[in-house]
Formats: C-alpha cells, structure tokens, sequence
C-alpha cells in the first residue's frame, strides 16, 4: 500500500503540529498566566503572615519590656523605703519585704513571656528572607510570561504554518485508504495512530507481542497492525 514507509514522518509531523495546538490553546486561555498570579498571590499571603506575626510578636516584646521596666522602679522603690530608715514598724517592713518578693516573683514571669517572644519573632525573622525571595521569584514570572506570551504565540503560528505545509506536501505519497486508517486510529488513540516495532515491541502501547504474533506480523504483506492496540505498525 502506498505510503506505508513514510507513514511514521506523518506521525512525527501529527505529534509535533498537536503539541503547537495544544501549547497555543494554553497561552491564548491565559492558564500559564493565572498559575504564575495564583503562585505570587499565594506567596504574598505567606510573606504577609509572616510580616503579621513578626509585627504582632514584636509589640508583645516591647509591652512587656516596658512593664518590666515599671516593676523595676516599683521594686527600686520599695526597696529604698525597706532600707533607707523611713518606716520603723516590723509588721510593715514585713508588708513591704512581701511587696518586693511579689513584685519580683511577677517581674520573673514577665521575662520568661518576653524570652518566648523574642524567640519567636527571631523564628519570624529567619523564614521572611526565603520567602520574600519566593515572592519576588513568583513577581518577576508573572511579568515575563505576561511579556513573552505574544511572542511566543508569533513563533508557534510560524511553526504551525511550516509543519502543515510540509504534512501538505506529504499526504498525496499516500494511498487513500491507509490515510484514511490513519486519521481514525489518530481519533482513537490520543493522536497516535502508527508506531515502530522495535525488538517485538509496539512503540504505542509499549506491548511485547507474542512470539507468534511477531512472526505473523512480519510475514504480513500490507498494512501491519499491533494486536493489543492495533494501531499501524512500521517494523525497525
């Protein structure tokens, strides 16, 4: 049948012209586009989580930095009136050595909370550099596919228009009936409806054929077909 030893530079061609389509329908829907806002959208909301607590965990550090700074004055305070001769009553040093003690017992409380807080916004703080990297990342692929879309859409018209050109010039090398096998097998098989039989192996389904089958094959005048996908088969 005319044709059946160029039938795989016709599938070649096929694969190469569905690729473009599909690459075109991609770029013309925009998706590529929309994934790379999605992905900076998302790292913006990371970053400003990040930004968030690390603001958060600040003010607590500093709020309790500054009443721990007031607990020591009042501790200062108290201390001088225990020790500097002003109260004589033993049951109101007793108060005031009570006073100190709590004041102390809550100004321990006070720097453990603020030891826990820097702690954390010291966590904040190491994981903000990566991801403020990830966002400008995710920014800066958002303008370049937004930049080079249209160009690469001029390249793959140029392309497409080459390769049909060059499958127009093919087509008339084969006998009517064979191409018309072709395009349905196409149809069914996801675009490829010949393939090379290498060592006993269909380059579609990925089948080994049987022994027997392979020998059958071989000895096949025509068009060969694979028996588990029969789709067209060109032996190596």
């Amino acid at each position: 049948m005319k044709g059946l030893d160029r039938i795989l530079e016709l599938q070649d061609l096929d694969l190469v012209v569905d690729r473009l389509e599909h690459r075109r329908e991609e770029l013309e829907s925009g998706e590529e586009l929309r994934a790379a806002r999605t992905r900076a959208t998302e790292a913006e909301d990371r970053v400003g989580e990040v930004r968030l607590a690390l603001d958060a965990a600040r003010r607590e550090q500093e709020r309790l930095e500054a009443e721990t700074g007031t607990l020591d004055l009042k501790i200062g305070a108290e201390e001088k009136r225990l020790y500097d001769g002003s109260v004589a009553n033993p049951k109101e040093l007793e108060s005031i050595q009570h006073e100190i003690a709590a004041l102390r017992h809550r100004k321990s409380r006070l720097e453990d909370e603020t030891l826990v807080h820097m702690e954390e916004r010291e966590g904040h703080q190491s994981r903000l550099p990566a991801l403020e990297t990830e966002l400008e990342e995710a920014r800066k692929r958002v303008a370049e596919i937004g930049g080079s879309s249209a160009e690469e859409l001029d390249r793959i018209a140029t392309q497409l228009e080459q390769r049909r050109a060059a499958r127009a010039e093919l087509t008339p090398a084969f006998d009517p009936e064979l191409l018309e096998l072709y395009e349905d097998l196409r149809a069914q098989k996801k675009g490829v409806g010949a393939a090379a039989l290498v060592d006993g192996v269909c380059g579609g389904c990925r089948q080994q054929l049987s022994p027997l089958e392979l020998q059958k094959v071989k000895r096949t005048e025509g068009v060969r077909r694979c028996e588990y996908c029969r789709r067209i088969l060109v032996l190596d």
